[in-house]
C-alpha cells in the first residue's frame, strides 16, 4: 500500500468536505444528481470517444498502481543477476535453465531464457528493448486516460454550471429558488475542478512515474543479462548495475 497516496486521498476529502463546512456550504451542498451526470458520466463518455477499448482497458487495470504499485526491490534484483552471473561462469549458461521457470515476471523470463538459448548479446538487446518501448508506450497511454479525464472534466463542470444558470433565469419570478438554485449550478463546477485536481491530473502523474521507473528497472535487467551473456566478471557487473540503484 502506497501510505502517500492514501494520506493524499484522505486529505484531499478532508479539504473538499472539511471546507464546505467551514464555508457554510454544508455537506448537503456537496451533493447534486444533476451535477453528477453532467460532469462524472459526461467525463467517462469523452474519454471513451477518445481511446482505444484496448487502452481503457489497460487503464482500468493498472488504476490500482496509485494505491498498490507494482513491487520494486533493485538491491534484491541486483543480488539475483549478480548470483546468476557466477552461476553461468562456474556451469555455464545452461546453468541458468532451472532459474527461468522460476521467474514471475514475464520480461525478466523471457530475456533470461534468450542467454540460456545462447542469443548473440546484441540481439538480444534489440529484441528485449523493442519489448521495453512497447509495453512502456502502451502504459503511458492507459496513463494519459486519466489525464484526458481531467482536463475534461473542469470543462464539463463549466457546461454543468451553465446548465444550472439556465435553470434559475427561468425562475427569476420566484426569488425564493434563487439561492439554492444558483449554489446548485456551482456544485457542478466544484465536481469538475475537484475531482480534475485532487483525483484524475494527481493519479496520471503517479501512473507515469510509476512507470518510467519500472522502465529503468527494466533497462537495467538488459545491461545485467548483456553482461552475463558475454561473460563478464559478476563483481564487475553488481559495480555497474549499483548505478541504477542511485
Amino acid at each position: 500500500m502506497d501510505r502517500l497516496s492514501l494520506i493524499g486521498t484522505v486529505l484531499a476529502l478532508i479539504a473538499l468536505v472539511g471546507g464546505s463546512i467551514l464555508k457554510g456550504a454544508g455537506l448537503a451542498g456537496l451533493w447534486s444528481p444533476a451535477a453528477f451526470v453532467v460532469v462524472i458520466v459526461g467525463t467517462l463518455a469523452a474519454i471513451l470517444v477518445q481511446t482505444p477499448m484496448d487502452t481503457f482497458m489497460r487503464a482500468m487495470k493498472i488504476v490500482r498502481w496509485v494505491f498498490r504499485p507494482p513491487s520494486h526491490d533493485r538491491p534484491a534484483l541486483i543480488a539475483k543477476i549478480v548470483e546468476w552471473s557466477t552461476i553461468a561462469r562456474r556451469q555455464g549458461l545452461l546453468g541458468l535453465e532451472p532459474e527461468v521457470a522460476v521467474q514471475d515476471d514475464a520480461f525478466v523470463r523471457k530475456g533470461l531464457q534468450m542467454v540460456v538459448d545462447g542469443v548473440e548479446p546484441e540481439s538480444i538487446r534489440q529484441m528485449l528493448e523493442i519489448e521495453l518501448h512497447g509495453q512502456s508506450q502502451r502504459d503511458l497511454a492507459a496513463a494519459k486516460v486519466f489525464e484526458g479525464m481531467g482536463i475534461y472534466a473542469p470543462t464539463l463542470g463549466i457546461v454543468g454550471a451553465v446548465l444550472g444558470l439556465i435553470a434559475v433565469m427561468k425562475n427569476l419570478a420566484d426569488p425564493s429558488k434563487l439561492g439554492s438554485g444558483i449554489a446548485a449550478a456551482f456544485t457542478a463546477t466544484i465536481y469538475g475542478i475537484g475531482t480534475a485536481n485532487l483525483a484524475l491530473l494527481p493519479a496520471a502523474a503517479k501512473l507515469k512515474g510509476l512507470i518510467n521507473h519500472q522502465a529503468e528497472e527494466r533497462e537495467m535487467v538488459i545491461e545485467g543479462l548483456i553482461a552475463i551473456a558475454q561473460g563478464e566478471n559478476p563483481r564487475n557487473i553488481e559495480t555497474r548495475l549499483n548505478g541504477f540503484v542511485h
